[in-house]
This record gives structure tokens, sequence and C-alpha cells, in this order.
């Protein structure tokens, strides 16, 4: 049977019994109202010590056992009624906690519960419509409108509107286009379309995100577990207080009572509310956390290393700014520049295509191409000679015009590579080409320093002047630059030695950086799966502002923890102290120990919520509102 639905039923006949054996005292009916209560409370002992003998049997001891020895001594000393009514508070607590559970569990639960079934494979005869386990690589697939993505595959169509939202928290769909990556588990927002797929379901994003969920709910936080192991001194403290209670005043009614304010226990029934839904509140923002162990110790960083390109930076050359000779349209200098870049292989060469059919603009066959290794390229595009590269080359050693000196500055805020243009043997623009520092790296870092990160570094394979150009813009305490993967590993493992350190990265070679970290966030956006197989965290969505805001949801989540257990446990220590000088019954106190119950779990569900950011993440926060 279902758990839930068997601590409903408990509740149910405890309750039942209740109200039968009410009606039965107080009208007088021939059946005694104490039989029916005990009857009532038989089924509710059976049920807790079989879980209690199950328990002990796999090596773990709760305060369960508190409630078995209440309501079995309540019978005992034949106060029936106060073993039914503990008997109902019991039960409603486990329900109550189911309910809570479930709450904070159900964005986990929407994501895994949408893992797509079926896939429609081309076939020679038609679409066919195959389970996803059997989509191998290269097979074409169609999406129809509202499907989810079955596996991550290339666009084949122009292009698709992709709702991203269930990844990443972004409520507005993506427009991709041809040749462009799908992630499984994104939604068709538009028409259908055709995409190759590039894994098999087992190693696309999704199959990896659900893992990931899985573990969430089932690993437990080491505040958790030393919740568990605090809660084993409850119950021989719980009995000495009922013991003593029972020899001062010499009524065993009062050792009762003791143990049924001590029943059950808000320690256990806090820890495990609150961080699934920290957790929770992580997932909806587009990061997901490999159980609750990760949330914990994100919460506790004081040390932040981070990888440059792609992490800090955009990852990847881009076109930051163009200057044209007089006369020269930038439209058609860079028309120019791409259609002979189709015939070179140099690493910019894409991105300068990539720009230019973005503004669509028609691109020519190249002829007459001569690349020169490291200097450039040149050749005819539509009858006209055009040279791109370095400044010796496109310049030889000419004095630069009035209008293009200066073109540097413009790469202030980054390292930054210059590229020459002439036509006909004039020069027509300048071109510089550099990895953008992120928009929101800035917000992200001072948000860290909001949050108490004392330290933060860059740790880099890139050169010391590229990293230098980076780091000036940037409030960072130490840059490392010119790193093998090992030596990033030597670095972690150096900070993590001096306090809690978390490494943030995105590419493969970061992987061994991440697992050595106290904890390792993976920018997972852009689908980095070693990374983010090493990571503890993985931020789907391609912001590194989002990792400050797992962080203030971390740490306001190991708060609310706290709060409830603290306050829980001095209600039921005050509690207990009343019930053993006689001024709680043991009816009384199972009222009281429900009402702590309902407040501390009531209170661990404010980590569903957004709470108080600092304000530099307030933007972020409200957009996750919009979803």
């Amino acid at each position: 049977m279902n758990e839930g639905l068997f601590h409903r039923s408990l509740l149910t006949l405890a309750g039942v019994g209740l109200v039968v054996g009410a009606a039965a005292y107080v009208f007088d009916w021939p059946v005694d109202a104490g039989w029916i209560w005990a009857a009532a409370v038989v089924p509710v002992i059976a049920a807790l010590a079989i879980s209690i003998l199950r328990d002990f049997w796999i090596g773990r001891i709760g305060v369960d056992a508190i409630a078995l020895l209440s309501m079995a001594g309540a019978l005992a000393l034949d106060e029936p009624f106060a073993a039914v009514v503990i008997a109902m508070m019991y039960s409603g607590g486990n329900v109550l906690e189911d309910f809570a559970r479930g709450r904070a569990e159900h964005d986990l639960r929407s994501l895994t519960d949408r893992t797509p079934r079926v896939a429609h494979r081309k076939a020679s005869d038609g679409i066919v419509d195959v389970p996803v386990a059997q989509v191998a690589i290269g097979d074409e697939l169609l999406v129809r409108a509202g499907e989810v993505l079955p596996v991550d595959g290339e666009l084949l169509d122009t292009s698709a509107t992709i709702d991203e939202s269930a990844l990443t928290g972004e409520p507005i769909p993506a427009t991709r286009r041809k040749g462009e990556t799908l992630r499984s588990g994104t939604v068709n927002a538009g028409e259908a379309f055709r995409f190759r797929a590039t894994a098999q379901a087992g190693a696309s994003t999704y199959a990896g995100i659900v893992r990931m969920v899985e573990a969430a709910q089932t690993a437990k936080a080491p505040f958790m577990r030393m919740a568990d192991r605090f809660a084993l001194l409850l119950l021989p403290a719980t009995l000495v207080v009922a013991g003593a209670a029972w020899w001062g005043s010499g009524d065993p009614v009062r050792a009762l009572a003791v143990l049924v304010v001590a029943t059950p226990c808000p320690l256990i029934l806090a820890a495990p509310v609150a961080f699934i839904g920290g957790v929770s509140r992580a997932a909806k923002a587009g990061v997901l956390m490999k159980g609750s162990a990760a949330l914990e110790a994100l919460a506790g960083i004081r040390t932040a290393v981070f990888d440059k390109t792609g992490t800090l930076t955009e990852g990847g050359a881009k076109l930051l700014c163009m200057k044209t000779a007089p006369g020269v349209e930038a439209d058609e200098a860079l028309r120019l520049v791409a259609s002979l870049e189709q015939a070179s292989h140099h690493v910019l060469a894409e991105t300068l295509i990539a720009t230019a059919r973005a503004r669509g603009l028609p691109l020519s066959q190249p002829s007459m191409v001569q690349e020169h290794r490291g200097s450039g390229i040149e050749g005819l595009v539509d009858g006209r000679k055009v040279r791109a590269g370095s400044r010796s080359l496109v310049c030889a050693g000419m004095k630069l015009p009035d209008w293009a000196e200066g073109s540097a500055a413009a790469s202030r805020h980054m390292a930054a590579l210059t590229l020459y243009l002439s036509v006909d043997g004039k020069l027509a623009a300048v071109l510089v080409m550099g990895d953008e520092i992120r928009p929101d790296t800035p917000k992200a870092l001072q948000g860290l320093r909001d949050a108490g990160v004392s330290r933060m570094i860059m740790v880099t394979g890139d050169n010391e002047a590229v990293a230098r150009a980076v780091a000036a813009e940037l409030d960072l305490d130490e840059v490392l630059a010119e790193r093998s993967p090992a030596e990033k590993v030597d670095a972690v493992l150096a900070e993590t030695a001096v306090q809690p350190t978390m490494m943030v990265g995105d590419g493969i070679n970061d992987a061994p950086a991440l697992a050595a970290a106290s904890l390792g966030i993976a920018m997972g956006a852009r689908g980095a799966t070693a990374s983010s197989e090493a990571a503890d965290v993985v931020v789907l969505v391609d912001r590194l502002d989002r990792v400050a805001q797992a962080l203030a949801i971390a740490q306001r989540t190991r708060s609310i923890a706290l709060q409830s257990i603290v306050v829980g446990l001095a209600l039921s220590g005050a509690g207990m102290v009343a019930a053993a000088f006689g001024y709680l019954t043991p009816v009384a106190g199972a009222l009281f120990q429900e009402a702590i119950d309902v407040a501390v779990i009531v209170n661990a569900l404010r980590a569903l919520g957004p709470g108080q950011l600092w304000p530099v993440l307030q933007d972020a926060e409200a957009e996750l509102a919009v979803h």
C-alpha cells in the first residue's frame, strides 16, 4: 500500500474511533466507550511496532519508540481516551509530514513526471512512434507543437521556438536556428520541426536531470544526519524525565504525560521538509542540486574559485566592435570579410560567418584564396581583392589612418584580437574580436560577497595577459593563469584546506577541479556533460548570477531548518517539564505537541518561498516571479 494512503487510513481509523467512542460515552450506549477507543488504538500501535522493528533491523532507531510507549502506556494505565487522542495526533503528524514533503517536492516531481516516453522517428515509410530508449544517434526526429523533446539533438529546420522554462526558469521562449543544439526536456512552443539526435536518451540532458532529482530526493544532508543522531538522545532523555516524574510524584500518569509531549520530535520533521523545500526552490530557479547535502554545503561556502572562459566570460570570440573607413558601410565590410572567411579554418572564421548570417547578409563564394598561417587570409570576393588578418599582413607597416587609431581601446574590458580588413589594397575596416565578460558577472560576484564569500579566485589555462585583462574589471582577490587541469585541482585543494570552497566551471577540463572542491558547480547550460556529472550543483540557465541566487536559497533554507528545530525542541522541552510537574495531562500534552508539529512544519515550508534576497539579486528574483 502507498505509505501516504496507509497514514491517512490510520488517521481515519483513529478519528472514527474517537468520535464513535465519544458518542457512546455521551449517549450512554451499551458498548463501553473505553473499548471502542482501545480498539481504534491497537491498529496504530501494531503498525508503529512493525515500522520500528523494520527500522531496527536495518540499524535505525528513532523517536517513534516514544509514541509506541505513550500509547501502550495509556492503555496499560486504563487511559483509553488519552491513548486514542495520542494515536490521532501521531497519525495526524505523519499525514501532515506527508503533505509537507509532497508540497516541498512538488517542483522536483514536476521535472520527473514530464519525462518523454515516445519519439517520432523518420523511417522509409514515413514517421513511426518508437520508445525513447530506442532512439539512436543520427536518427531524424519530428517534434510536434507542444511536445517535450525526447533527446538532445541538432535542429534541421530553419528555426524553432523552444520553451526552456522547465530547465532554466526563463519564462520567455527562445528562438533556435538551424544547426543549434536543442536539449531534451524542453518544449516545442511553436510549429512542428525536425531535428537530428546527437545523444541517446540515457546520455541526454534530461536523463541527467532526472538522475539528479532522484539523488535530491534521497540523499541526506550532514545537518539532517546530525538531526537523526540527536534524535537518538531524546529517547533516553525522555525516559529519564518520565521516570523522574513518576518517582517524584508517585503518579504514573505524569510519566505518561511526559512521553506524550515528546511525541514526535519536531527535529526530525522540520529538517527534511525545509531542505527538500530549498532544493525544490532552487530547481525552480534553474539550479539543480544533487541532494540536500549539496544545499547544506553551499550554505557554508566561504571561498569561490572560478574558471574564466565560459564562466566569468561569454566563452568564445565575438565581434565586439567594428570601425570602417569613410564611405564604407559596416554591413558591406562584414559581408566581404565573412565571405572570405568561409575558406578559412581559423577560430574566428565561424564567429564572423555566423555574425554576418545573423544580420541577414548574403555571402559570396570566395576564389583565389591564399591563407597565411598565423597572419590572415586573402582572396577574391565578387571580383574584389579582399585581405583580412593582422596589421603586419594587411597594412604592411604603413601608418594607420586617424579613424583606425585607437581601435584597440575598445578591448580594454577584455582580452581582444584586432582584425584588419583591406579591399582592393585600401584599409576598409578594423574589427575587434574578443571573449566578453558576462553581463551578469559583476552582479553575481557582488551577490556572493554580500552572502559572506570572503575570497574569490580565477583559475584559468589562458595566458597571464589575457587573465589579467579580464580580472582588471572584476572584484577578484587573486588570479592564477596558465594552469593545467592538474594544477587547477592543486589550487582548489589548497583553498579547500583553509575554508569551505566551491569551484565554478563549465568545461570538460574543469571536471577534476569540480570534484576536488568542497562543492562543485557546473555551468551546464551548454551541455558540458563531464563537468555536470562531476559537480554537486548544475546551473541549467546560462547565467552566473544564479550561483549567487542559489547560495542565498541555501543559506535561507539552513536558517529556516535551524529555527524550526531549536524552537520546536525548546517548546517540547518546556512541555515535558510542565507535564512532569502535573500541569499537562496526557490529552492536553498530545494537543500541545500537535500544535508544535504544525508550527515547525509550516515554518519549514517557508523554504519554498522567495524570502528576502540581497538587493543585487532582486532583479533576478523578479524574473522568476513572472514565471
